[in-house]
């Protein structure tokens, strides 16, 4: 056993720990707790919670990578997931609220005053958090088998247990505090590398500032190599995929189930939206980085592996090749390593950084530790949403209204463990890559709730059959593109399976729009209560009723 992995083990024992301590310590004790943590969380560490509940094992493990292998177009990825997070804070979150809701199908059932727009969101809501959390567990069986040296599969398994175990017992309470932690966790696992990085290679400790030299230096080797310049625009599909994509995360985000949750834990609309001020920051802190990354680990791969002979390539390639995810062919059999004889998996980037950077055993576990938070923070998030959707919103609110709060969360807590199992088998053998099932879970996402939400609050005239057909066909388009760009090769303007959600939200807008024209107006009360939505605390609700301040 050698002390690299006893230093990474020992820290992600006390990682977990720790995250099982929080949620034990902030049990949830009634449903209020369970689903929207009691409503009094403070905007900053709701920000941090936000901000762990979003970065993904996608972000942390993939993002620097697929902006490496992409160049300029994997830039889509950035500007979309950081630019849905400025249309869900002002144009979204604070609006729902004030509401005054548990979740997004209560506030869709609500809003519309039906129970078949409560099932059908509800039924969405389980769709996108199941496809979204499939991608989570299986990053994290990626970390737990490199880390045990044990199949991924089986380290899928164990972080099936840790989710089911802190999700259910300590319920939205216990994850928002146990996010705060595995926030703070992650964010230093993914700064401190690349500001090492940054001092060996350009003599700046700040990133964010000196990689742009690199970039430069990184086109003349590029034009030596005669190989596509590393930030030309649209060599890797074409600008409309570019832009679909971009599309497809910016109102993805804006439309994700268990992001706009996490708005209800605040206590105020002004809360809610220093929460996404303050989510900004802390997201912000990461994505920044991720293009720093790209170009430091490019630039050493293209200075210090390519163009050296194969008996001369630094110590740290042999454990990588090992593992499958970087492959060295010598085609031409000259001895020497070209830069096209080298294949890089996306999601080495980050993961190998501190043995590429030589940081000794500590960062090495401690960026283990981080990618594990970032997996788990999501994955509990994403059982929260579904086990709400059909707690709360199926079994409470439609098949059993008079449910005792005991029973309503033993009901909460079995879906949990359920719901996490299931995802768990499935994330045995998945579907696609990591990044390309999250872009499906996103263009669901905005193709369904975007369209609904965006509607429900700023345009009064919308009623119960524009929304419901509105979701209904957006879901089916989103659906039905995936499946057509993946397996029957058919794409409109090049945009692929990844771009889906621009196709999605135009047929669910249209729709919403052409049957709530076609069909009888709400009610002036309905239409009342959608316009002292956009008014800051101006009204609130009580018991159904509409009450002055």
């Amino acid at each position: 056993m050698d002390a690299q992995f006893l230093v990474s083990l020992t820290i992600i024992l006390v990682t977990f720990a720790l995250y099982i301590g929080i949620a034990i310590y902030n049990t949830a004790k009634q449903t209020s707790d369970f689903y929207v943590a009691g409503r009094g969380i403070p905007p900053i560490f709701n920000g941090m919670a936000i901000g762990a509940d979003w970065m993904s094992a996608a972000s942390f493990i993939g993002l620097a990578g697929t902006i490496m292998l992409l160049g300029y177009d994997g830039l889509a990825y950035i500007m979309g997931w950081t630019g849905g997070y400025l249309l869900l804070t002002f144009l979204l979150a604070p609006q729902l609220r004030k509401y005054g809701r548990y979740t997004v199908p209560e506030f869709i059932g609500d809003r519309y005053n039906s129970h078949t727009a409560r099932v059908i969101a509800a039924i969405c809501t389980i769709i996108i958090s199941f496809t979204y959390s499939i991608g989570q567990l299986s990053g994290s069986g990626v970390v737990i088998g490199r880390l045990f040296e044990i199949d991924a599969k089986i380290g899928t398994l164990i972080g099936v247990v840790l989710i089911a175990f802190y999700s259910a017992f300590g319920g939205m309470k216990g994850i928002t505090w146990t996010q705060v932690a595995q926030y703070l966790i992650l964010i230093i696992a993914y700064i401190i590398p690349v500001i090492f990085m940054s001092l060996q290679i350009t003599g700046n400790p700040a990133p964010w500032l000196s990689y742009g030299k690199i970039v430069e230096e990184m086109g003349a080797l590029d034009r030596e190599l005669g190989i596509s310049e590393y930030f030309a625009p649209f060599t890797n599909g074409t600008k409309w995929q570019f832009l679909a994509l971009m599309f497809t995360l910016i109102a993805g985000t804006a439309g994700l189930p268990h992001v706009i949750v996490r708005f209800y834990t605040v206590s105020t609309m002004k809360a809610a939206r220093w929460s996404g001020a303050w989510a900004l920051l802390f997201i912000g802190l990461l994505y920044l980085s991720a293009p720093a990354y790209a170009a430091f680990s490019r630039f050493i791969l293209m200075t210090q592996v390519a163009g050296q002979k194969l008996s001369e390539l630094p110590a740290w390639t042999a454990s990588w090749v090992n593992t499958g995810k970087l492959q060295i062919a010598d085609a031409n059999g000259d001895g020497i390593l070209q830069w096209s004889e080298l294949i890089i998996s996306n999601d080495i980037v980050v993961m190998a950084t501190p043995e590429i950077a030589n940081l000794g055993l500590f960062v090495i576990g401690l960026v283990a530790a981080g990618a594990m938070a970032a997996a788990l923070s999501t994955a509990g998030g994403l059982m929260i949403a579904i086990s709400s959707s059909f707690a709360h919103d199926i079994y409470y609110r439609v098949l059993k209204p008079n449910a005792s709060e005991k029973n309503r969360l033993a009901v909460a807590r079995w879906s949990i463990v359920i719901a996490t199992v299931l995802a768990g088998l499935v994330a045995l053998n998945p579907p696609g890559a990591i990044t390309q099932i999250v872009a499906w879970a996103f263009a669901l996402a905005s193709g369904t709730f975007f369209p609904a939400l965006l509607i429900g609050v700023w345009w009064k005239r919308s009623n119960t059959y524009g929304v419901i057909s509105g979701m209904l066909a957006g879901l089916g388009v989103t659906l039905a593109y995936i499946f057509l760009a993946k397996y029957g090769g058919i794409t409109i303007l090049g945009i692929i399976d990844t771009g889906a959600g621009v196709f999605g939200a135009t047929a669910a807008i249209l729709t919403n729009v052409i049957v709530s024209l076609s069909t009888k107006p709400p009610s002036i009360k309905a239409q009342e209560e959608v316009l002292n939505l956009r008014y800051p605390e101006q009204m609130t609700y009580k018991d159904g009723e509409v009450w002055m301040d």
